[in-house]
């Protein structure tokens, strides 16, 4: 923990601004940040770059770190962390304010930036609003290389943009085992809109259609898959969320050699409307159960094996085509474990100037960050992603079902089914084709 004569002489410009509070963590600010925004502002708008879009993100952030310290997955000794382009500090504050003490304990937690300016008004506002346990730590410099400093058990990189040009070497200074996090905010190529930069950065296309972020999600992972086998690691996808301006994904990654040499194993192609053959060549590579052989699925995956026409507007990928996520992991992400650790206590006098209902405000928006991410751990294997409208477009049954109806009648059929994360109206399947389209009928029957 730091103490103020440890920063006293390195206040940056404009301290002390504003206090703010995100979770239950207090920070300062230079202007008051408007919580509809839905990106950043220019990074030369002000001293300090806080951008309040990415509230969700942090906070599921902090979850994530918690259930990976609390499983074992970052060891039982010290967690070095870093917050890789970090601002002004405020996630590696809240990993060191918000997570239980067993974890915050073992925490070394470095905010790294270019700015020396941000990271001084990193390490004021925790010298004035301290942690009560772990330890905050800056580290000057540019990712690219300040990242190989020593070897960290979890890195997160959210630049402006892609973070392409981050990845090499954030992977080769994780140690054997690590989370890494990897946000991406040029989401107009990862989503397929700009053509031209998608191919460039991440040698992929993607259809512009209703699941063109999940296929976005899917080639950043793919990305990162690739990146972690040129170094002779592996990745295991903990979590995948579309989120407003940005797509993120958080991925374990070990050094185990053989994962690696089969990296290609879980790289393929996502086919819109697919022929019979391609549904049949899917079945067989076991994308697709053997009962969907009947009626054909809006989508469905083929190996990178697979030969595709280049030209085919049907065509997504290369992109990652196994689980977005980790069932265990997401199933931890709970409301009630959200509120327990993140959510602020209301008091009359507060410091930020809050009323009751301005915390009242900060918890929705704490549940709102990890709304159904439980619910759909039990079916984050499914074979089908389905926005209701399109699938209601596709059958010609007029207004989109109820994802919740669908998912009921699913699961009484015995299948697993669940309402997405997606930001779409949305539900996770592993049922057969013919039953999904059974299911809408059944529901668009009832509805007439």
């Amino acid at each position: 923990m730091l103490t103020r004569d440890a920063v006293e002489n390195n206040l940056p410009p404009d301290w002390p601004g504003l206090v703010h509070r995100e979770g239950r963590t207090l920070t300062r600010v230079t202007d008051l940040p408007d919580s509809n925004k839905k990106g950043p502002s220019s990074k030369n708008a002000g001293f300090v770059f806080h951008n309040p879009a990415m509230a969700g993100s942090r906070t599921r952030s902090v979850l994530l770190m918690a259930h990976a310290i609390e499983s074992g997955v970052l060891g039982d000794s010290k967690v070095r962390a870093l917050d890789g382009l970090s601002a002004s500090g405020l996630r590696a504050r809240r990993w060191l304010n918000e997570l239980p003490e067993e974890a915050s304990s073992r925490l070394i937690a470095t905010v790294g930036d270019m700015d020396q300016n941000a990271l001084d008004w990193a390490m004021a506002t925790e010298s004035e609003f301290s942690s009560e346990n772990g330890e905050l730590v800056p580290l000057l410099g540019d990712l690219r290389t300040s990242v190989l400093s020593q070897g960290w058990h979890w890195i997160d990189i959210d630049p402006f943009g892609s973070p392409v040009p981050f990845l090499d070497t954030a992977i080769q200074a994780l140690a054997r085992r690590g989370v890494l996090e990897v946000s991406a905010t040029d989401t107009a190529a990862l989503s397929g809109s700009s053509k031209n930069p998608l191919m460039r950065r991440y040698g992929a296309r993607v259809r512009l259609d209703k699941l063109k972020h999940d296929s976005g999600l899917r080639v950043l992972m793919a990305t990162v898959a690739r990146a972690a086998a040129r170094h002779d690691r592996s990745i295991e996808p903990l979590l995948s969320i579309w989120d407003s301006h940005h797509l993120r994904v958080s991925v374990r990654v070990r050094k185990v050699m053989q994962g690696a040499n089969d990296v290609e194993a879980s790289l393929g192609w996502r086919i819109f409307s697919p022929t019979k053959d391609e549904v049949e060549a899917s079945i067989s590579a076991g994308f697709l159960p053997p009962e969907d052989s009947g009626e054909l699925p809006i989508r469905c995956f083929l190996p990178l094996s697979h030969p595709v026409a280049r030209e085919d507007s049907r065509v997504s990928g290369p992109m990652w085509i196994g689980p977005m996520g980790d069932a265990e992991t997401m199933a931890s992400m709970t409301e009630e474990k959200v509120l327990q650790m993140c959510a602020p206590t209301f008091d009359e006098v507060d410091i930020a100037g809050w009323s009751q209902k301005d915390f009242e405000a900060e918890n929705r928006r704490l549940v709102r960050a990890i709304r159904h991410i439980s619910e759909e751990a039990t079916a984050i294997s499914g074979h089908h992603l389905i926005a209701v409208d399109e699938l209601a477009s596709w059958q010609e049954k007029g207004s989109p079902p109820s994802p919740r109806r669908m998912v009921d009648l699913l699961q009484q059929k015995g299948h697993s089914a669940a309402i997405s994360h997606y930001a779409e109206p949305s539900l996770r399947t592993d049922a057969p084709w013919a039953d999904i389209v059974a299911a809408l009928r059944e529901i668009s029957a009832a509805n007439v």
